[in-house]
């Protein structure tokens, strides 16, 4: 613009001088861009870049479940978005040729709600992915009451499993014929329940016995389903929010085996930012469908969370029924 000016000025009766004396003051020309403002620059710019390359990292190198039915197991009504989002938004992309479920074993009526929080599931359900409306499924019974302080009996959940899922288990083990389930795969919580809270830990303990059981007492029976848990992290990592990923990245690759890539020792799922199956729908599987439990720390929770960024999932290995038993007996008599 100077130089057009000077060029112009060229043609007046007076004449004005080639160069324009804008200066600064001298104070502000050395405070027009501090240090600690280029390095929040950098970190605005570097951060999301690194957690976009993370999830490519993992997008091509953690291996995927493929063509599986998958069942989902959570003991309330909310628990799939605010701790399963990524995994449930990874296994029901098109691609991948999976049918998931949820099985929700109480509708959450501690507070009277509990019909408005089943509608909420299967609208969260569908916000996530799932195929159809009767993929979600409630247990309403008095063995399972949303509940702060109760265990729920792990033996009662791997009947009510085996009944769901393994309907000809004793006539399979009558008939020395190893049993089949109408799912691949199951989902849950693991020993620590991510809060420590007791309904979920009661689900990792009753999913287990689930599992012990499908592999009967013959030694060349292999359970029918893969029993896949959801990895509690520390107080800290918990609400790292999206910086988790990279922590979750790196002990993927240091601590699971890769050799068997049908059946892989750890899943890891890491959702993008924006777009379809991001964060945001993430987000709005828990704030536009649970809108009954939309208190003020669950905003934090939602927001903060690693859980609403990155879930990884660790395959559990299982003891058959009979051994589990005498292990535990052999435990009692030493104690």
């Amino acid at each position: 613009m100077l130089p057009a000016i000077a060029e112009w000025s060229n043609k007046l009766p007076i004449k004005l001088p080639a160069e324009l004396p804008i200066k600064l003051p001298a104070q502000l020309a050395e405070n027009v861009a501090p240090e600690w403002l280029w390095g929040v620059g950098a970190a605005v710019v570097a951060v999301p870049s690194l957690y976009l390359c993370t999830a490519g990292l993992v997008s091509t190198k953690v291996p995927k479940l493929e063509n599986k039915r998958i069942c989902l197991l959570i003991p309330h009504p909310d628990d799939e978005a605010m701790f399963f989002a990524p995994a449930v938004l990874g296994l029901t992309r098109p691609e991948t040729g999976n049918h998931v479920k949820i099985l929700c074993l109480s509708s959450g009526d501690a507070d009277g709600l509990g019909e408005t929080r089943k509608r909420e599931l299967s609208k969260s359900g569908k916000i996530l992915g799932l195929r159809k409306p009767d993929d979600v499924f409630v247990i309403e019974t008095p063995d399972f009451r949303d509940s702060m302080t109760a265990t729920w009996d792990a033996g009662k959940i791997s009947k009510l499993l085996c009944t769901a899922f393994v309907p000809n288990l004793a006539k399979s083990n009558a008939s020395n014929i190893a049993p089949s389930a109408s799912i691949d795969v199951l989902i849950t919580f693991d020993v620590g329940g991510v809060s420590s809270h007791p309904n979920h830990i009661s689900l990792y303990h009753g999913a287990k016995k689930f599992v012990g059981t499908l592999m009967g007492k013959k030694k060349d029976w292999a359970s029918p389903v893969d029993l896949y848990t959801l990895t509690s992290v520390s107080f800290l990592r918990k609400y790292l929010g999206f910086l988790d990923s990279i922590p979750t990245f790196i002990s993927w690759a240091v601590g699971t085996g890769k050799k068997d890539k049908k059946r892989p020792e750890g899943l890891v799922f890491i959702n993008g930012i924006l777009g379809s199956g991001s964060y945001r729908t993430a987000w709005r599987a828990m704030v536009g469908a649970h809108k009954s439990q939309m208190v003020w720390f669950r905003y934090g929770w939602i927001t903060l969370s690693r859980y609403m960024f990155v879930n990884d999932l660790r395959l559990v290995k299982v003891e058959k029924a009979e051994k589990s038993e005498k292990t535990r007996a052999e435990k009692a008599k030493k104690q």
